[in-house]
């Protein structure tokens, strides 16, 4: 089966080709930073005004750049929700047409599950059942995923999400969109020991997250150390974030080891945009192996929104018999525990 996936749920537009036998043929994502970047977040307009702009060259540079054409598809998956209104009508609205025009079957998929199923498109993918850490600019969730579509939230922030968490304290510091990779960038240059951050609800039992108190503390920091100018010394700003992205990182490791214990397994999956974060990346590693298990990462561009995930996910649920109405159907809000499970 040959299904196209489409991905429009935030500020990247993606579009990919996967096939069931021979696996991605084709990716493609175009990114929106830019063009929310002096905002130092998503604005919701420009991002759907985007998509429609771009949706269609994708689709057509994806086929061409494997010499098909949309009579070659078998079928098209896209992102039902969760994610923001307007943009998620985009993809399904084009999705729907097309399968429509083309008599193929179309299914609207579940994101964060694309995200969670991103590592199986690697040569060493995860078996069920396994731990993932969902982690992005709109989600942070600890996932017991006992099968395809058989999903338990066994933690989730009670507040900011950590990718959300950097964007705002980038902004707060004057720094670009997206926040999670300007911090990593400015932290390579600083001192993580310089300031004391806290490790936010670490010290009690528990999986669930918090992080807003972590960018109160880290604004007190930065009027306390700023300049004339408004703004601390670079050497300052590169020393804040050091230090932040080291208590954001080791709360997600702490949290994410302590699932798997609390859990009683040994193979944890981390997935999502903040994921693709060089430093949680190498403290993890270096951990689990302390504890005996494995962790399983997506590559850093299946790691952002893409529609590599999608067509896979898609095509999973396709081939076990699934589809959607071809009426434009969307799902701002979905909790990923209310997925049917693939073979029931």
């Amino acid at each position: 089966m040959r299904v196209l996936g489409i991905e429009t749920s935030c500020d990247e537009t993606g579009i990919a080709l996967y096939d069931s036998k021979a696996g991605l043929l084709a990716n493609r994502v175009y990114s929106q930073a830019h063009i929310h970047s002096d905002f130092g977040g998503v604005v919701p307009e420009l991002a759907s005004r985007d998509h429609v702009n771009r949706i269609l060259p994708l689709i057509s540079l994806v086929l061409r750049d494997i010499s098909l054409k949309t009579t070659d598809l078998h079928a098209i998956s896209y992102t039902r929700g969760p994610g923001l209104a307007g943009a998620l009508m985009v993809g399904a609205g084009v999705a729907s047409s097309l399968a429509f025009a083309l008599n193929i079957p179309a299914l609207g998929v579940h994101h964060m599950e694309g995200h969670l199923l991103a590592p199986m498109l690697e040569e060493d993918p995860p078996k069920f059942p396994f731990i993932t850490l969902l982690v992005s600019g709109g989600h942070t969730q600890l996932v017991h995923a006992e099968a395809f579509g058989k999903y338990r939230i066994i933690g989730e922030s009670r507040d900011d999400a950590a990718g959300e968490a950097f964007d705002k304290i980038a902004q707060i510091m004057g720094l670009g969109y997206p926040g999670g990779a300007e911090i990593s960038r400015m932290a390579q240059f600083g001192d993580m020991n310089r300031f004391n951050f806290p490790r936010p609800m670490t010290d009690r039992p528990g999986l669930d997250f918090s992080f807003s108190g972590l960018k109160t503390h880290t604004k007190k920091l930065v009027l306390d150390n700023s300049q004339e100018g408004g703004l601390p010394h670079p050497n300052t700003i590169a020393d804040i974030c050091a230090g932040l992205q080291e208590a954001i990182v080791d709360t997600l490791v702490v949290k994410s080891l302590r699932a798997l214990r609390v859990e009683g397994l040994s193979k944890l999956v981390i997935a999502g945009g903040v994921a693709s974060n060089a430093r949680l990346r190498e403290k993890l590693s270096n951990m689990v192996l302390d504890i005996g298990a494995t962790v399983f990462y997506a590559r850093p561009e299946f790691c952002t929104d893409n529609g590599a995930m999608i067509a896979y996910a898609g095509c999973q649920r396709l081939l076990a018999g699934e589809s959607s109405s071809l009426s434009i159907s969307i799902k701002p809000r979905w909790p990923i525990s209310l997925l049917s499970v693939v073979g029931d």
